[in-house]
């Protein structure tokens, strides 16, 4: 029988993940036109099913909405997705979304979230990154048991405001600390 070393599990666990990662992301698919279609469906989902999620769109200059983000790891972890960035109800530009982690973790996890651009500083800021990581400027607003979207008085004057939400897997929560969005062409 041969042994694998720990190197070896580690690296063919990397290209698993990767593997894993690019599942239902629309990788090889037909790009944009794809993109666009999750896209549409989760803004619909998200305002429905949290009503005051159209406030915050009303009221900031542009949203990035990344409609899967997958996320799996056995010690050395990783997730991506991709998305489409809209101002005024329109997509300007495509996004990837990655993320990179070690540490004690074992699992997956699917979700979509939504970066709502409170200020024309932070969507300006953003879009002439050549790639944007997500820093202590974003506030998060959650879902409390009744399914309303409930934000401290900070996340309200926050330039970036993240919803998380449809979260699906086997790991503990879904956080955006670590990720880095990148411009793509579909």
């Amino acid at each position: 029988m041969k042994h694998i070393s720990r190197r070896s599990f580690a690296l063919t666990s990397l290209a698993s993940l990767g593997v894993t990662a690019a599942c239902g992301n629309g990788i090889g698919s037909r790009g944009s036109s794809v993109i666009d279609a999750r896209v549409d469906r989760t803004l619909s989902y998200l305002y429905s099913n949290y009503p005051a999620t159209q406030d915050l769109r009303d009221k900031s200059a542009g949203q990035l909405v990344m409609p899967l983000v997958t996320e799996a790891g056995f010690g050395f972890g990783g997730g991506y997705g991709r998305g489409a960035l809209q101002v005024g109800g329109t997509t300007v530009d495509y996004y990837s979304a990655t993320k990179g982690s070690f540490g004690l973790q074992i699992g997956a996890l699917q979700y979509a979230h939504v970066l709502f651009f409170m200020t024309e500083e932070a969507l300006m800021g953003f879009r002439r990154s050549e790639g944007w990581a997500v820093g202590g400027d974003v506030k998060y607003a959650f879902s409390d048991r009744g399914e309303n979207l409930r934000a401290e008085t900070t996340t309200i004057t926050a330039p970036v405001v993240a919803v998380i939400f449809g979260q699906a897997g086997l790991q503990i929560g879904a956080t955006l600390d670590g990720v880095k969005y990148t411009r793509i062409i579909p």
